[in-house]
């Protein structure tokens, strides 16, 4: 037997406690003044507040933003290194960094980030019922009569793989691969910050 077509996915500790708190602080804090932020979450019916459609510039914006952009390039350096992609001595560059504050109940629908390269997401805050980061196998739409896995198939076969990092992990995939974050049942915000890289 031989795997064929492997999606690797980047698991690792930020690397700066102080930071965690910072950005932590940061993210509630836009939660409350971002108005037009509000607004957008409001009126798409997401289930507490995301700055993806209001706010475009965290990194110049905050410092702790900043901070986090330095760390997160090495992080997606890494990852690209991993995945051999030939970047004819080029680097990822960040594309869009977003903040995420869900209430307890909150989730966001299975997607994609088109015209990126790598995705990801910082976890800062992951209270008991928060659900992690779900991945779909991206061959799925392909299968058309394959019968569903076992439940006790081997990771790398499973056609939906869930991830729930401590706080303070970054998860890295390629941005074509379609994720979402399930519906949760607890009651405290659930905290990340997400982003994209261009080639």
């Amino acid at each position: 037997m031989r795997t064929l077509f492997a999606s690797l996915l980047y698991q690792e500790p930020l690397g700066d406690a102080d930071l965690l708190e910072e950005l932590e602080a940061s993210c509630l804090q836009l939660a409350q003044e971002d108005i037009a932020g509000r607004r957008w979450c409001k009126a798409h019916g997401y289930r507490g507040y995301t700055s993806y459609a209001s706010l475009n510039d965290l990194p110049v914006r905050d410092p702790a933003f900043a901070d986090l952009k330095r760390l997160l390039d090495r992080h997606v350096a890494r990852f690209a290194q991993a995945c051999h992609f030939e970047l004819a001595g080029k680097k990822l560059k960040l594309d869009s960094l977003w903040v995420n504050v869900l209430d307890g109940k909150g989730g966001h629908g299975a997607h994609l980030h088109p015209h990126s390269v790598v995705s990801g997401t910082l976890y800062l805050a992951l209270p008991p019922g928060s659900r992690g980061l779900k991945l779909e196998d991206p061959r799925l739409p392909m299968m058309m009569a394959a019968p569903t896995r076992r439940e006790d198939a081997p990771e790398l076969l499973q056609t939906f793989v869930e991830i729930v990092p401590d706080p303070g992990t970054v998860l890295l995939w390629e941005s074509w691969m379609r994720h979402e974050v399930p519906p949760g049942s607890g009651s405290a915000k659930r905290i990340s910050v997400s982003f994209n890289y261009r080639w």
